[in-house]
């Protein structure tokens, strides 16, 4: 996930409407694998790991990412929870790749380095920006190099060696408003954050609109802010 957003946030991203209603999404992506070890690349904090854990009979998490400066051990819900710059071959059954890919040059080749890491069977589950034509400053701040189309994620997933399960979009009951905001701004690619802290009664009511959506969730392959892709190693 992106450091710097959770820089923003601070401990205030459990409550954020954005990050709450991802992580339900990425729940009811994943509740018919039934997880037991999760593999997060690109961790950060772990947050989305961290509510597997919480919130399933998934059993531990490693979370990896190149910005941490020293190895930890923590733990959620008496779960381990391990921070680790690098790993290498584990048996880990579900690998997270929330906001990750489109970060790196490669992203075929960072989900093969991946795929080799773990065992024939293992389930990937990918979050990425949608539609290029929503690129903004906040793309350029995030250090972005790309935003996709389902169809080309699910094809850089296929093209990295694994079957594709499902993909849908989502955050589609807020996308004509976000694709508004960033139409109206377009050709302006000064960088800065769209994402902002909002009081109890925004986030209340925007976490209302996604939940909502969530029942649609699986078949929607129209528009949204965010693709989700569900694949499986053979």
């Amino acid at each position: 996930m992106d450091l710097k957003e959770e820089d923003i946030l601070g401990d205030g991203i459990g409550r954020h409407w954005y990050y709450r209603s991802k992580a339900a999404a990425l729940g009811r992506a994943v509740a018919g694998i039934k997880p037991r070890r999760l593999l997060d690349v690109g961790a950060g904090s772990g947050f989305f790991s961290r509510h597997l854990l919480a919130q399933t009979p998934a059993e531990s998490a490693l979370c990896v990412d190149i910005g941490y400066l020293v190895d930890r051990d923590d733990s959620v819900a008496g779960k381990p929870v391990l921070y680790r710059r690098d790993c290498g071959q584990t048996d880990c059954d579900l690998v997270l790749m929330m906001d990750v890919l489109e970060h790196v040059d490669d992203d075929r080749g960072l989900v093969r380095h991946y795929a080799a890491k773990v065992p024939a069977g293992a389930h990937f589950l990918v979050t990425v920006p949608a539609f290029q034509f929503l690129w903004s400053g906040h793309d350029v701040f995030l250090e972005h190099k790309r935003r996709y189309r389902l169809a080309e994620i699910e094809a850089a997933m296929r093209d990295a060696g694994l079957a594709i399960l499902r993909g849908a979009y989502y955050f589609g009951f807020v996308f004509p408003l976000a694709a508004a905001v960033r139409l109206a701004t377009r050709g302006d690619d000064r960088p800065h954050s769209s994402l902002k802290k909002h009081g109890a009664l925004t986030n209340g009511v925007l976490s209302a609109v996604c939940a909502a959506e969530l029942p649609l969730f699986p078949f929607n392959r129209l528009a949204g802010l965010s693709a989700f892709v569900l694949a499986k190693k053979s």
